[in-house]
């Protein structure tokens, strides 16, 4: 990058009033950064959260104001479970309209479409691992999924 544009780029900086620029060409990258005297610099705070350490999972009990109410346990499955490679939106369809790929009750070959996964504007379509029957639906149409959630059972 030549001196001539390097100084237009310094002179953007100082006209437009932005904090800082970045501009990469090629192999070649420049950052222009500036302080504003009048403003104060950014505070940062980090709050540690705590951690609890325990190779017993926490089950929770009812309180005994809760009158009776608890919550369901959660049902046991027998079966493969299919997991979500990453977080995003799942999609039982193609489109809105669409028949589901799969409900339960269907038979499916390993590399079949089970399901679509929407992470940063991309539509990726979630193939089944294993050969079997859907058991089990675990996800609602067009509820968010984190990594590793449970999506289907395969028996």
């Amino acid at each position: 990058m030549d001196l001539r544009k390097l100084k237009k780029l310094i002179d953007l900086v100082e006209e437009s009033g932005i904090a800082e620029l970045e501009l990469t060409e090629g192999e070649e990258k420049v950052k222009i950064s500036r302080q504003l005297m009048n403003q104060a610099a950014p505070m940062t705070q980090y709050i540690q959260a705590p951690q609890q350490f325990s190779h017993q999972p926490q089950v929770p009990t009812p309180s005994d104001g809760a009158l009776g109410e608890t919550k369901p346990a959660l049902e046991k499955v027998d079966g493969h479970a299919v997991n979500s490679p990453m977080v995003g939106t799942f999609y039982r369809s193609s489109s809105p309209d669409a028949k589901a790929f799969v409900d339960v009750g269907s038979k499916v070959t390993k590399g079949d479409t089970l399901c679509i996964i929407e992470a940063m504007k991309l539509l990726n379509e979630i193939e089944a691992d294993a050969t079997g029957t859907i058991k089990k639906v675990l996800v609602e149409n067009g509820q968010p999924v984190e990594y590793g959630e449970t999506l289907f059972i395969i028996g």
